[in-house]
């Protein structure tokens, strides 16, 4: 996962910085405006993505503690505003469009693993799916110098 985001986070810049750049200054100003809104949010939730992957990898490498990223500053919201419309897809660049598209959806899964690593679930912090026992996995996790975030929320 962390090497498709950094990929993702690759190819929107370049696209943003070349191809989208000449895309966007063709567009009528309406256009133009959503263009750029849209292009700022995804953005945002690529690097708000990219952030999160390298504290897990902090994490995985020993440079960070599991109950240091288990702080709250580094929770991800899937709440965010998502300005993409269905008549924005018609009128915006198909190359932005599509890399709109992967970076929700790389966000909705790197959501989703956060919410399972991290959310404490219950006031027990024994009880299976409990952020202690979260964390537990994730440090045992790191610690064998294997870290598969899906097979860590799936032991707690």
């Amino acid at each position: 996962m962390f090497e498709e985001g950094m990929s993702l986070v690759e190819q929107t810049a370049s696209y943003l910085d070349g191809p989208g750049r000449e895309e966007s200054r063709e567009l009528v100003q309406g256009d133009a405006l959503r263009y750029a809104t849209v292009s700022m949010e995804t953005t945002t939730r690529l690097m708000q993505a990219a952030s999160w992957l390298v504290v897990l990898r902090a994490v995985r490498e020993e440079d960070m503690s599991a109950h240091e990223a288990a702080d709250e500053k580094y929770r991800l919201d899937d709440e965010a505003v998502d300005t993409l419309t269905e008549r924005d897809e018609t009128a915006l660049p198909a190359g932005l469009v599509a890399l709109v598209t992967e970076a929700r959806t790389l966000f909705t899964r790197i959501c989703r693993l956060d919410r399972e690593i991290f959310q404490d679930t219950s006031d027990e912090e024994t009880q299976p799916g409990s952020i202690r026992g979260q964390l537990d996995a994730l440090q045992s996790a790191a610690a064998s110098g294997v870290f598969d975030p899906l097979s860590v929320w799936r032991r707690g």
